[in-house]
């Protein structure tokens, strides 16, 4: 069975989701049901929440909205990543109020569309540093050539359970694999880093990729992080761009082929269960 890290939900009636304006084949709604009827088919017994970026005046409420749709009977969603704002005056306030509830597993805030230099702000390094302790992660979501500073917020927190989205968001379509693998190289040395295998399918080419296309980038991965250290997500909806839910979970099995019984379902499961206490 298949633990999922990274799952989003779209409900535009109760959120504002200012970007998918620029993504037509995403700007709809994306359901629970609609998930949970093709993830069963897939052998996923449960998932996380991933915040979706959506209206800022909306984070509290995206949260509250997941967290009603978890306690409806046959609900798949065991927690979410809440979305968060580690620049802003109100983040330790924020933090707080998070931390009151259990459902509440970490955050993220997406920064791979946003300016470098937002990571490198004292008060988003400060306010990084107060999860320490806390038992709540921090999911990166970076493009390559931001792999650096993702490194720099890992150490100036050590004590802070990071989770490196994506695979590091390799531009697979275009064949990128330099400065990509010498930084995954680099990030995956910190204890405190978890690699995450997901989202890979949307950078590659919709209409040709293989197993042997993501192959690379997502061998290179584990290898960078080992066994111990890898979880999986389906990034649905996303995931739709390249092929959808199932074609992804196929092919996930057939990348772990030559892998033992045991190394699948540390990434399958076992890891994310270890690392969130489930």
């Amino acid at each position: 069975m298949i633990f999922d890290t990274h799952l989003h939900l779209i409900d535009q009636s109760a959120l504002r989701y200012p970007w998918l304006s620029g993504v037509p084949a995403l700007n709809r709604d994306f359901s629970h049901d609609e998930y949970a009827v093709q993830a069963r088919r897939a052998g996923i017994e449960g998932a996380f929440h991933m915040e979706v970026d959506v209206e800022p005046a909306d984070i509290e409420a995206e949260t509250g909205h997941v967290k009603a749709l978890s306690q409806q009977r046959g609900s798949l969603l065991r927690g979410a990543i809440a979305s968060c704002r580690p620049e802003e005056p109100g983040f330790a306030a924020y933090l707080e109020a998070q931390r009151a509830d259990p459902f509440v597993k970490g955050f993220r805030r997406v920064l791979h569309v946003m300016p470098d230099e937002l990571s490198e702000g004292a008060l988003f390094r400060e306010n990084i540093k107060r999860l320490a302790g806390t038992g709540l992660t921090f999911d990166l979501v970076v493009l390559p050539h931001q792999i650096p500073r993702a490194i720099a917020l890992a150490d100036l927190a050590p004590d802070v359970q990071f989770v490196l989205d994506h695979c590091g968001v390799p531009d697979i379509k275009g064949d990128g694999e330099h400065p990509w693998r010498e930084h995954m190289t680099e990030i995956a040395r910190r204890p405190n880093v978890v690699g995450k295998i997901s989202g890979v399918v949307a950078y590659a080419d919709a209409g040709s990729w293989t197993v042997d296309t993501l192959r690379p980038y997502v061998e290179y991965t584990i290898k960078c992080f080992g066994w111990d250290r890898v979880v999986w997500g389906s990034d649905w909806p996303v995931c739709t761009l390249g092929g959808g839910l199932a074609t992804w979970v196929a092919a996930t099995h057939a990348l772990l082929g030559g892998a033992s019984a045991e190394e699948r379902q540390k990434l399958l499961s076992a890891n994310a269960k270890r690392l969130w206490s489930l």
